[in-house]
């Protein structure tokens, strides 16, 4: 079988007509504009709720303009904006047993304006004790419907800078309080007096669309998060430099956003996607993934044939060059069909190598996922030793942009027969998600 060389990509002649015109679609040099841009200083990090995010939305709303993309659902832009309410405590007093717990001591998660309770009130006292896995019991009543006194032990109190510092942003604020002590075991008298400041606040994703020839209304997605952290945050990273208080999240994720929109221009060159293609690029992943969760509800699961999610793709994988992983390989037939596309190739996907960091319920991925969509990550990260992970560091020249390109070519010409409806990708079985 006749084969050619395509910039790494050695591919079967039945893509000929592909190779022919990738190169000149995905770019080193387009691929290293589009990064650039995302993740220079002027950006900030790209925090929710920060002018860098606005920033970056507008860019990206931009680059779609100029693909031709159309707007998603008869919305009038690119927007896909949602509303967050964000609690700010201003007032905080506890006693416990006649004891008046310090400032340092606790930390409080409610959305109500003001609150009263003690122990005659629907409020259940509740310990993370001395020999306990910490996060599992912290997520567990954290994300509790019910009115909880947490008492924690002493020994865990090097996570409350960590737990002081994660934002209390919520898409569907619960009407319960939870409130973290750490140092008492037991509380047989107690009162709590608290006062927050409420506020509502916009947020968008930015969605494109490219209709579909011959089935419209069969759904393939391209995803990436636009947000990262921002600037001088410490307590989700670690600088490199003390000179250097932003975090550029060049891999995290303006690589994946990067991805999403060179993949919207190839997909629109060519000009032959049977099935509608949704190329959408989300926010506050780095809050608790409520971007996707958002576009999640407007869309039919039933309709959506794949997702394919864009996460850090800037650095080699733990087998080197022209690879990458799948999150929930196993959990359908998606990657089976991707890597018999690139048959012939030097590329090769694998099955994430990281199962026990539960990859596949962590991005932005796992809210179609959950709904039986093959939703699934692809990834390069190193996620036992990826050096500038959620650090300062995370910049451009950290990426190696030659491979993210051919990471991107190997993408579009794996996802071919998906678009182009001679391939539908077995659903997720539900029955056996955690």
């Amino acid at each position: 079988m006749k084969r050619i060389v395509l910039s790494g990509l050695v591919l079967c002649s039945g893509f000929m007509a592909q190779a022919q015109s990738i190169d000149k679609i995905i770019s080193i040099n387009k691929v290293t504009e589009i990064e650039t841009v995302l993740s220079a200083d002027d950006m900030q990090g790209r925090r929710a709720f920060t002018p860098g995010i606005d920033k970056a939305s507008e860019y990206i709303e931009s680059q779609f303009k100029k693909i031709g993309l159309q707007n998603f659902t008869g919305a009038k832009d690119y927007k896909q904006e949602f509303a967050m309410t964000e609690s700010k405590r201003t007032g905080l007093e506890v006693q416990i047993d006649g004891k008046t717990i310090d400032e340092a001591s606790m930390i409080l998660f409610s959305y109500q304006p003001q609150l009263s309770f003690t122990e005659n009130s629907p409020m259940a006292v509740v310990n993370i004790s001395a020999g306990d896995s910490f996060g599992p019991k912290f997520y567990e009543y954290y994300q509790s419907d019910k009115n909880l006194l947490v008492l924690v032990d002493d020994s865990f109190r090097k996570v409350i800078p960590n737990i002081k510092h994660m934002t209390q942003m919520s898409a569907n604020p619960g009407k319960n309080t939870v409130v973290f002590v750490f140092g008492p075991a037991e509380a047989t008298h107690f009162s709590i007096e608290a006062t927050n400041t409420i506020a509502v606040k916009k947020l968008n994703n930015v969605v494109g669309v490219l209709k579909g020839k011959s089935k419209p209304n069969e759904y393939v997605v391209f995803s990436g998060h636009y947000d990262h952290l921002g600037v001088g945050s410490p307590a989700e990273g670690e600088q490199h430099d003390a000179t250097d208080s932003i975090y550029n999240g060049a891999n995290d994720d303006a690589a994946g956003t990067t991805a999403v929109i060179m993949l919207a221009e190839y997909f629109k060159k060519m000009n032959n996607n049977e099935r509608s293609i949704i190329f959408a690029a989300f926010v506050a992943e780095e809050l608790g993934g409520y971007g996707s969760k958002y576009f999640s509800k407007q869309v039919d699961p039933e309709l959506v044939v794949a997702m394919f999610n864009l996460e850090m793709i800037g650095t080699e994988s733990k087998w080197g060059k022209n690879s990458a992983y799948i999150t929930g390989f196993e959990k359908s037939d998606m990657g089976e069909i991707l890597q018999k596309n690139l048959e012939g190739s030097v590329f090769k996907f694998y099955p994430d190598p990281y199962p026990e960091q539960q990859l596949f319920y962590r991005s932005d991925n796992a809210t179609l996922a959950r709904l039986g969509v093959p939703a699934h990550t692809i990834s390069t990260s190193k996620m036992d030793n990826e050096p500038n992970y959620h650090k300062a560091s995370d910049e451009i020249g950290t990426l190696d942009m030659n491979n993210m390109a051919e990471i991107i070519k190997a993408i579009a010409i794996s996802s071919s027969t998906i678009v182009s409806g001679k391939d539908t990708p077995t659903r997720v079985d539900t029955s056996k998600l955690k």
